[in-house]
C-alpha cells in the first residue's frame, strides 16, 4: 500500500483527529465558536437598530359604558 493512500498521511491535522485518545474541539471548534458569536452579536445590533426605528405611540384605553341593562343600539 502507498503511503499517500492512507488517511492519515493527507494531512497532519487529520493524523489528530484519527487519534482515539485526543478527543478536544482543537482550532476548527474555537473558530466555529467564534463565528457564531460574531453572527449572534451582528443579529443582535441589527435588531436593536431595527427596533429603535419603530414609532409606537400606545392609545389609552377606552372608558367603559356603565351597563344600564338596555342592549346597544
Amino acid at each position: 500500500m502507498h503511503a499517500l493512500a492512507s488517511p492519515a498521511a493527507l494531512h497532519p491535522l487529520t493524523q489528530l483527529a484519527l487519534d482515539d485518545n485526543k478527543v478536544t474541539p482543537g482550532v476548527l471548534g474555537f473558530i466555529v465558536f467564534a463565528l457564531l458569536g460574531v453572527a449572534c452579536w451582528a443579529l443582535f445590533k441589527n435588531m436593536n437598530k431595527q427596533f429603535t426605528r419603530v414609532s409606537f405611540e400606545e392609545q389609552p384605553a377606552p372608558e367603559k359604558q356603565p351597563e344600564t341593562g338596555q342592549p346597544e343600539a
